[in-house]
């Protein structure tokens, strides 16, 4: 695919929602319109959240905030080096996103893909080899802090396909980057 050029390639992105959303999918599609590297968030999990997920049990703030930290410093690396980057994370809580916020510097933007429970649950219910159980999926919705107003989030309806979710993300990015222009 051709690479998209632009401001946006010069911060980091987070692709975040509740499990089921289609993070990984859209993350990896939107790093690779941009021309910038993928970082699953799930994948920097320490082995004991991984478990604990696994065995249904729904994840704490102490558990998550050694996650987070290591997910605001690989993208503050990657800016520090000058280069863009985007990663999945769920970034349930207004102040999980306050943190991340923090370790980039504020150059940060979040694309939150929003979805009704009853597609969640369908898509859930139909991954297979993820370590995150269906059951988990009304943990997450209740700790789920909308962003709806937070400076810096774009919202994209996961009621279509993966291209249209994209498209519709780099359009909504590059109006976030350049308001006035377009």
């Amino acid at each position: 695919m051709p690479q998209e050029n632009g401001p946006a390639a010069l911060q980091a992105i987070i692709v975040m929602g509740v499990s089921g959303c289609g993070k990984s999918s859209v993350g990896a599609a939107l790093a690779s319109r941009l021309g910038l590297p993928f970082i699953e968030g799930d994948a920097l999990h320490p082995a004991s959240n991984v478990e604990k997920m696994a065995e249904g049990t729904p994840l704490t703030d102490e558990d998550r905030w050694p996650w987070l930290s290591v997910i605001g410093k690989r993208m503050a690396d990657a800016l520090s080096r000058g280069e863009g980057i985007v990663v999945s994370c769920s970034a349930l809580k207004k102040i999980y996103r306050d943190h991340l916020r923090a370790a980039t510097g504020g150059r940060l933007a979040f694309v939150y893909l929003e979805g009704s429970r009853d597609l969640l649950n369908q898509r859930m219910g139909a991954r297979t080899g993820h370590f995150m159980p269906l059951g988990l999926l009304e943990s997450q919705l209740a700790t789920l802090e909308v962003p709806t107003g937070e400076a810096g989030v774009l919202t994209v309806s996961i009621d279509q396909a993966l291209g249209a979710i994209v498209s519709e993300a780099l359009d909504g990015l590059a109006q976030q980057v350049a308001p006035d222009q377009g």
